[in-house]
């Protein structure tokens, strides 16, 4: 069984375990410049569990990254087992566009230490840090954040870099964990979801935050953004194992269709 310790050495955090704030930044910190976000095992046909159990064994023991479900899934057990108050709440990316059906396709958690922070490793790393759940802006470099109240309950989190906002609605109230498991099972499926169409992998080092869609890898951050296309399979693993730190040399599989991918989409815009 996985334990605390195996799951610090994991992020390479040595600091303290009291349930705190600067504690909670330390962990968090820790655990996104570590663990990447990553849809590999979506693109390779293999099954992402909700299971916490298998979470553990992907994103520790074999050293692995993982989406929302996975990230903030191993967080919160993390912080839960460290003493924190921690609550699971459903998320809707892009609730702004699609309305109530994208709620349940992202897992966010709420934990309350002398008042409520929003802590999210699983948005791609554009939060730095938990930030409270109140309404706001913060600079995270190189992104600007907002958090918004809406109607019916609900908050919105905003993330931008440039021109293109991202955002996911929640309430804050304890998640259905019936339909996270719906959601969860669609977006690794679906041919409409953005996880099957495309490799993604994100991570967040410092102020520097890197991406990787299909063949196009780019990183942003204080001195502005750079882009490449890949040139062939070498290069797509060595941009995982390098910049991500995730050694996955069967990806080399898909490049057909990453390039095929690339194709379509770059005709779409044209």
């Amino acid at each position: 069984m996985t334990e605390l310790p195996d799951y610090f050495e994991r992020i390479g955090y040595t600091g303290q375990n009291a349930p705190s704030l600067a504690t909670l930044e330390g962990v968090f910190r820790s655990h996104i410049g570590a663990i990447p976000f990553e849809n590999l095992d979506v693109q390779l046909g293999r099954p992402v569990s909700l299971d916490l159990a298998a979470i553990r064994k992907k994103l520790i023991a074999e050293r692995r990254g993982g989406w929302c479900f996975e990230q903030n899934g191993l967080l919160g057990w993390a912080l839960a087992q460290m003493g924190f108050t921690v609550r699971r709440v459903s998320g809707g990316v892009l609730r702004s566009m699609n309305g109530d059906a994208a709620l349940g396709n992202h897992l966010a958690l709420i934990v309350t230490i002398d008042r409520p922070y929003l802590v999210d490793a699983g948005f791609g790393g554009s939060l730095a840090a938990p930030i409270p759940l109140a309404e706001g802006s913060h600079d995270h470099e190189p992104f600007k954040l907002t958090l918004t109240k809406l109607d019916g309950g609900f908050w919105r989190f905003e993330e931008q870099l440039g021109d293109a906002p991202f955002n996911f609605d929640f309430r804050d109230e304890p998640a259905d964990e019936d339909l996270f498991a719906r959601q969860c099972a669609w977006l690794q499926t679906d041919p409409g979801s953005p996880f099957v169409n495309n490799l993604v992998a994100q991570r967040r080092v410092g102020a520097l935050h890197r991406v990787l869609r299909g063949r196009v890898f780019s990183t942003a951050g204080p001195e502005g953004q750079t882009s490449q296309v890949l040139d062939d399979a070498d290069a797509l693993v060595s941009v995982l194992r390098d910049h991500f730190a995730l050694n996955v040399p069967e990806i080399t599989q898909l490049w057909p269709a990453i390039c095929a991918r690339h194709q379509e989409v770059t005709a779409s815009r044209s």
